[in-house]
């Protein structure tokens, strides 16, 4: 009886962590749009800016695998923040066949802006939070993530 108990507890428990994953995750992505219309960039442009911006240079199959798009859509993606001056196709320099898209300045510094301003709305959001709710949030943050990987 104890058991089955604690079981229905895990699971209403998980249930609501899941639900506010979901409605915190709705929440980023709104204030991310909202953010972005200040900028020529549309949101799928913004996430591949970002794995560029982490993650460094990499192939249209990469890029497309990370995004989970197709090749074709991510070619489409590219060539649009091509034409923008946010990334450029580069050879790569051990393997001639090899095309790699590379961030420059200008695909850097949107990024580098809107992370900024994403950061400051969070500490908005955080600040009827204590120093240590801060902490174990980020600790449990941290491990949501390790163990999500």
């Amino acid at each position: 009886m104890k058991r089955e108990n604690s079981q229905q507890v895990n699971g209403e428990i998980v249930a609501n962590i899941e639900k506010d994953l979901r409605y915190i995750s709705g929440i980023i992505k709104q204030k991310g749009r909202e953010l972005l219309s200040n900028y020529k960039i549309t949101p799928p442009q913004f996430v591949a800016l970002q794995w560029l911006f982490e993650d460094g240079d990499m192939t249209i199959g990469e890029l497309s695998n990370k995004m989970y798009l197709a090749c074709s859509t991510t070619t489409d993606l590219v060539d649009r923040m091509e034409k923008n001056v946010l990334v450029e196709r580069v050879k790569d320099p051990s393997d001639r066949r090899v095309v790699r898209i590379h961030l420059l300045e200008e695909g850097n510094r949107i990024i580098d802006e809107v992370i900024k301003k994403r950061q400051v709305y969070l500490q908005e959001v955080l600040v009827n939070f204590s120093v240590e709710e801060i902490q174990v949030l980020q600790s449990s943050m941290m491990k949501l993530h390790q163990e999500m990987r």
